[in-house]
Parts: C-alpha cells; structure tokens; sequence
C-alpha cells in the first residue's frame, strides 16, 4: 500500500516536470524569430507586430511606436537603438526582419 502511493507520488511529480517543461519550451518559442517569416517595416509596423519580436514585449513596441510618432520615421533598422530597451542584442537578433520600407509581411512560421 505504502509503494504504490509513493509510486503514484513519483508518477505524479515527474508528470508536473514533464508539462513545466514542456510549457516552458512553448513559451520560449512564440519569442524565437526563428520560427517568424517576412519583414517588419518599422515605419508602418504597430505595437503588436513589434512584439512578434525577439526581446520586444508591450512596454518596448509601444515605446516605438511612441517615438515613431514624435520624431517621425526612421532612417535605418539601426535607429531603433535609440529606444529605451532596445540594444545592439536585440536589434541583431531581429535584423533579418527589419525594414525601413515596403509592407509588412511578418507572421509567425507555421509549425
């Protein structure tokens, strides 16, 4: 009586690692430009689609789409380094899908 409830105790704590895991891993992913396609024009782009970035959350795309509009548009991907939050780091990480013309086609990849 007394293994099987240890057992079950086990069963029941490598099941919580597993789905913490699991949840972890899916969490990261949503972030991970890796998985988005197309290109962000950081003119046009609304908060929600800068958040599709890596390492921009809420707070850092409203903050652009706030500078965008006192100071006008941007004259290259390397002028978003002038918001607070924003690093060479995380331009780097997102460069590939940085323009400054043209439409905005990022999504995020199908699985």
């Amino acid at each position: 009586m007394k293994t099987k409830k240890v057992s079950s105790i086990v069963l029941a704590f490598l099941m919580v690692l597993v789905l913490s895991s699991f949840l972890q891993e899916e969490a990261a992913a949503e972030k991970n430009p890796s998985l988005l396609n197309g290109k962000l024009n950081i003119n046009t782009a609304t908060a929600r689609q800068f958040s599709l970035l890596n390492g921009i959350g809420k707070k850092t795309a409203d903050n652009i789409v706030e500078y965008r509009a006192k100071n006008g548009n941007f004259k290259s991907t390397e002028d978003l380094c002038k918001i607070k939050g924003i690093g060479k780091k995380t331009l780097e990480q997102n460069k590939k899908y940085l323009v400054v013309e043209g439409e905005t086609t990022l999504r995020k990849a199908k699985k």
